[in-house]
């Protein structure tokens, strides 16, 4: 209790240092964490993709199309699964010994990766050991994934001013959506200019092993931003303080299920939009599988636009009123989705996946990194940020493309139950919102408040 009220002494008391700490580094701090969402996007659509189009025809050969479909679905949420994990385990190091530090080894680990996927055999070279290698390179890019998502999302906001931390925080969903355009426009050139038997036989490959360019890439310019001031002066005092986890569970539960909660039906929609409606379109509905690829790399190109303007808003209007705007419109507009893909023509399917990303699920992505950021101290904010994603993702996003599948399955190919479960979704992220205090433009510690 005492250190609590020493540190609160020293934050109120601090005298502004000659620099502000949030301005100087914003612009670089938003470019090197948004390298890291186009990586982490561009892996784990590049591989969504994959899993929906090929994955269960070369690492499942020996299952039943659609039980091998199920499988390949199962490894993609696998990686969900070990997000928390690297959550935790990043936060800890963010949280004590600095930012950067976790950045820069979760872009090493995911590079490696994604490689490694590229470079697997296949089922009939080496049997059960490939999809037995798939899973647990999944696991490890899980851990890496899980460390950066939450730890660009703190770097970020820890380096802008009050005022800008919605606009410099969508920059994370503006890097996802680039991403996307990536990986959904690499596999769209792939289906308009390789055979489909030459895919299968190892052209799939190919978007996977390019990716140590953008490795290195994010590591030069992470390795030019310093550490965010606002975490350099409470250093001394969490290096002193109860482990940062135990902390956080004991005293800051509420916030943490709140970050939760905001974080599940944001995911649910990126995934559904982006995984679950190609594999909607070119599998179910029958239609070439680039026009779901080409409906998301358009969408994707807009993000570069929307979110920033999502966060803009955020920043003027406050975090809650577009949050619930997106929620909402989110759970209302998945039925004229279905009825919109449900014609089978592009251009209406395309409309369909740009109104659902562009505006309900970016009303909600491109605040998100600020208002959760906003909802814990820095002491533990790291941890708070990290575990709210990659929980939050693991209860909606991650699990989706499989839930979707199997809720397709047992309505016999009709949508009404992921109707359903979608809304059910949404009512939680609904409630948390409305719950979580509106934090637009305060001071992330009182000390701030000197340099803001």
């Amino acid at each position: 209790m005492r250190r609590r009220e020493t540190l609160a002494r020293r934050m109120t008391t601090a005298k502004p240092s000659g620099k502000p700490a949030n301005h100087p580094y914003a612009r670089r701090a938003a470019v090197a964490s948004m390298v890291g969402a186009v990586f982490e996007w561009y892996d784990f659509y590049l591989y969504g993709i994959a899993t929906a189009l090929v994955f269960n025809k070369i690492f499942f050969t020996a299952l039943d199309p659609a039980v091998g479909q199920l499988a390949a679905f199962a490894t993609y949420a696998v990686g969900f699964v070990a997000r928390p994990l690297g959550a935790v385990l990043a936060g800890q190091i963010a949280d004590r010994h600095g930012r950067r530090r976790v950045l820069i080894l979760s872009l090493v680990i995911m590079g490696v990766v994604t490689t490694l996927v590229g470079a697997l055999p296949t089922y009939r070279q080496v049997g059960v050991a490939a999809p037995t290698a798939l899973v647990l390179l999944r696991l490890i890019q899980g851990l890496a994934a899980g460390a950066e998502q939450g730890g660009a999302a703190v770097f970020m906001v820890e380096h802008s001013g009050a005022r800008q931390r919605g606009m410099w925080g969508s920059l994370a969903t503006s890097g996802a959506g680039l991403g996307l355009l990536f990986a959904s426009g690499a596999f769209f050139l792939l289906q308009h200019f390789v055979s489909t038997p030459d895919i299968m036989s190892g052209a799939w490959r190919i978007p996977f092993l390019v990716s140590p360019v953008l490795i290195i890439i994010g590591l030069i310019i992470r390795a030019k931003v310093p550490e965010p001031e606002v975490f350099e002066r409470t250093q001394e005092v969490t290096t002193t303080r109860p482990h940062v986890l135990v902390d956080l569970l004991h005293n800051h539960r509420k916030q943490l299920a709140l970050g939760i909660g905001l974080r599940i039906s944001q995911t649910t929609a990126s995934y559904f939009y982006t995984v679950f409606s190609v594999y909607y379109v070119g599998v179910v509905l029958g239609r070439t599988s680039s026009v779901g690829s080409a409906s998301v790399a358009v969408s994707s190109a807009l993000s570069l636009v929307s979110a920033p303007f999502w966060g803009v808003v955020s920043d003027r209007a406050g975090r809650r009123r577009w949050y619930l705007f997106g929620a909402i419109g989110s759970a209302l507009f998945i039925v004229p989705f279905f009825l919109l893909v449900d014609t089978r023509s592009p251009v209406l399917i395309g409309l369909g996946v740009v109104c659902g990303l562009n505006v309900f699920h970016d009303a909600m992505s491109a605040p998100q990194p600020a208002w959760l950021s906003e909802l814990f101290p820095t002491v533990v904010r790291g941890s708070g940020v990290g575990m709210s994603y990659q929980i939050g993702a693991v209860l909606g996003g991650g699990i989706l493309p499989l839930v979707a599948v199997f809720l397709l399955m047992a309505g016999s190919g009709r949508p009404w139950l992921i109707v359903v479960y979608f809304g059910a979704l949404s009512v939680l992220t609904v409630t948390a919102a409305c719950l979580a205090p509106e934090t637009g433009a305060q001071a992330l510690e009182p000390l701030e408040q000197a340099t803001v």
